[in-house]
């Protein structure tokens, strides 16, 4: 038989096989340790917070250029990073404070770089949108929608290249799926199986177009489907879900070094950025002020009181030590100094 031959019979048999889907089995999640639970409840404090001051600094002018807040979102960066080792990497879009201070970025150099200055994460040189803590894995905060995605599978390449046992968590938007550069890269992580878990945070607008105005698809992770890639969908305002869906997918890209697909059904309370109103044209006050209702932060806080693993006064207590951190920061990067003239020819490519 000839080349071609075999070969049209190998993707004969390739296109028969069963459809490679995870079963995911949530009805007795795990017992999480109530220290976890504490964590949980301050990370995503402190995005709140450091998101709420980074507004009210924007609108000072101490922040220049775009700049685009994490409010609402908060669980799925705290909970998803929760389930990696210290060494996995992770890559974001613009949208990215929220997850390089959940894995474990300085508030001090995050803000600091926001302000454009020396001791910022870059130096000063990437503010908002160009977030990168190297030392901890945190390999960007980029501006382009849908263009790091292939970056995400080609660190994901190194590592299977280099046979190591790191896990790559790519976040993005919705509004990034129906790129054409998303979908080659799902591709090749699918052919070549990429240790890398694609997160969707589907906050359902794409600057002020929804997300049924602009794909083919509503429920966003069928996309998977056409590379043969496990998926799944949850909710992106319980950070216990997240965790426990996103420890499930890192468990099993860890171990069978396949590539999954997770979709995060999450809201943003502000604006696309903070050039646009709080709910715009393109959405009711109601509509907001009903997605609040799902606000991950009190829900947390209330299963905490619930249960009794916290008081009132220990919340408070834990919560007047995020807003010291918090201001802190500010003061920070308010005294931090400018970067010179002269240092607009250092960090370059040579």
């Amino acid at each position: 038989m000839s080349t071609s031959g075999n070969c049209f019979n190998q993707r004969k048999a390739i296109a028969n096989k069963p459809a490679n889907v995870i079963r995911w089995t949530w009805t007795k999640m795990e017992k999480i340790d109530p220290k976890i639970l504490i964590k949980f409840y301050q990370e995503m404090f402190l995005i709140r917070r450091f998101e709420e001051r980074t507004a009210e600094q924007y609108a000072l002018g101490k922040i220049g250029g775009f700049c685009h807040l994490y409010i609402g979102q908060e669980a799925v960066a705290v909970g998803a990073i929760a389930a990696l080792k210290n060494d996995d990497y992770v890559l974001s879009a613009y949208r990215d404070h929220g997850h390089c201070l959940a894995k474990g970025s300085d508030p001090k150099r995050v803000m600091a770089e926001l302000f454009g200055r020396t001791t910022g994460l870059c130096k000063g040189k990437g503010g908002s949108m160009h977030l990168v803590d190297s030392d901890r894995n945190f390999l960007g905060g980029y501006a382009i929608v849908g263009g790091h995605i292939p970056l995400a599978a080609g660190v994901a390449f190194a590592v299977k290249y280099q046979s190591r046992d790191q896990v790559v968590v790519c976040f993005f938007g919705e509004g990034a799926v129906p790129t054409g550069i998303c979908h080659e890269s799902l591709n090749m992580a699918a052919l070549w199986k990429l240790p890398i878990i694609f997160i969707c945070e589907n906050n359902r607008y794409g600057m002020g177009t929804p997300v049924e105005r602009a794909s083919a698809i509503y429920n966003i992770s069928q996309v998977a489907s056409a590379y043969d890639m496990p998926k799944d969908s949850f909710d992106g305002m319980d950070v216990l879900e997240v965790y426990h869906h996103v420890k499930s997918a890192v468990d099993m890209v860890r171990s069978k070094k396949v590539p999954i697909f997770l979709e995060a059904k999450t809201y943003r309370f502000m604006g696309h950025s903070m050039s646009d109103p709080a709910h715009g044209h393109y959405r009711s006050k109601d509509e907001v002020d009903e997605a609040k209702k799902r606000d991950p932060i009190p829900r947390l806080k209330g299963k905490l009181l619930r249960e009794k693993i916290m008081t009132e006064g220990q919340l408070q207590a834990v919560e007047k030590d995020v807003q010291e951190v918090v201001e802190e920061s500010v003061r920070f990067a308010d005294k931090s100094p400018l970067p010179s003239t002269e240092s607009l020819e250092s960090d370059l490519y040579q």
